[in-house]
C-alpha cells in the first residue's frame, strides 16, 4: 500500500510528500521545510514511522519547494535529482530570496541526478515514472504512481486551477498543452498531489476546471 503524507510549510503554504509504502523506504519530493521546527517535524515524522529515506526529488525548483533541500540531503545522505533544465532556477534561489525579502534561507545544495521525460525511479516496492511538463517553469516535471493511480504534479495543476505562468521560463500555452496531453490523458480516477492546496483528481478537474474547458 502506498502512503502519500503531506506537510504545508513555508510562508508560501507549500505542500511536502513524503511517500511511502510497506517496505518503509520513501521518497521526499520538494521539501519546503523553511524553520527549524519544520525541519524537526519532517524528521520527526519520519522517525516516528520508522522509514528510511532514498529518494530526495523536485518537481521543480522555484524557492518554496526547495528550501529544504540541503537539509534532507545532509539529514539523509540523499543526492538531489531534480529535472534537466531547471538549474537556472536552482541556481537562483539566493537572488530571488532576496527579493522576496526571505532571511536565513539554506542554499541548496547542487543536483547530483538530472531527470526527463519517461525517466523511472524506485523506492522499496514501488516504481515511479516522470511525466515532463513545462509550463509553470522551465522544465517542470510530475511523477506518474501507475499502479496505485497517483501522481504529483508540483504546480502544474491544482484543483480548479493552474500553476502560474508569469515566472521566468514560464508560458501559458505550453503548460495547457502539457496538462491537456500528458495530464488529462490519465484514467480519471487519478487522484492529483499538488504543491498547494487540495488535492483532486484528473476526472474532477476535466469536468470543472475553468482553464481547461
Amino acid at each position: 500500500m502506498l502512503v502519500v503524507e503531506s506537510f504545508v510549510f513555508s510562508p508560501f503554504y507549500e505542500n511536502t510528500f513524503v511517500v511511502y509504502d510497506d517496505s518503509k523506504e520513501c521518497a521526499i519530493i520538494d521539501p519546503g521545510c523553511y524553520t527549524q521546527a519544520e525541519r524537526d517535524k519532517l524528521k520527526r515524522f519520519i522517525e516516528r514511522q520508522g522509514l528510511t529515506p532514498v529518494l530526495l526529488m523536485n518537481t521543480h525548483c522555484h524557492i518554496d519547494h526547495v528550501f529544504g533541500n540541503r537539509f534532507v540531503a545532509e539529514t539523509w545522505k540523499l543526492k538531489l535529482a531534480i529535472p534537466d533544465g531547471e538549474q537556472p532556477v536552482l541556481e537562483s534561489m539566493t537572488s530571488v530570496a532576496q527579493m522576496y525579502a526571505i532571511p536565513n534561507i539554506q542554499q541548496s545544495p547542487d543536483p547530483e541526478v538530472l531527470f526527463a521525460e519517461g525517466d523511472f525511479f524506485s523506492f522499496g516496492n514501488t516504481k515511479m515514472r516522470v511525466i515532463s511538463a513545462p509550463g509553470h517553469s522551465p522544465a517542470g516535471a510530475c511523477f506518474y504512481f501507475e499502479a496505485e493511480k497517483i501522481i504529483i504534479v508540483g504546480d502544474v495543476l491544482f484543483e480548479d486551477s493552474i500553476g502560474r505562468t508569469d515566472l521566468p521560463g514560464g508560458d501559458y500555452d505550453t503548460l495547457i498543452n502539457n496538462i491537456k496531453t500528458k495530464l488529462l490523458v490519465l484514467p480519471e480516477d487519478v487522484i492529483v498531489y499538488n504543491g498547494h492546496g487540495n488535492s483532486t483528481s484528473i476526472g474532477r478537474e476535466k469536468k470543472y476546471n475553468p482553464f481547461l474547458r
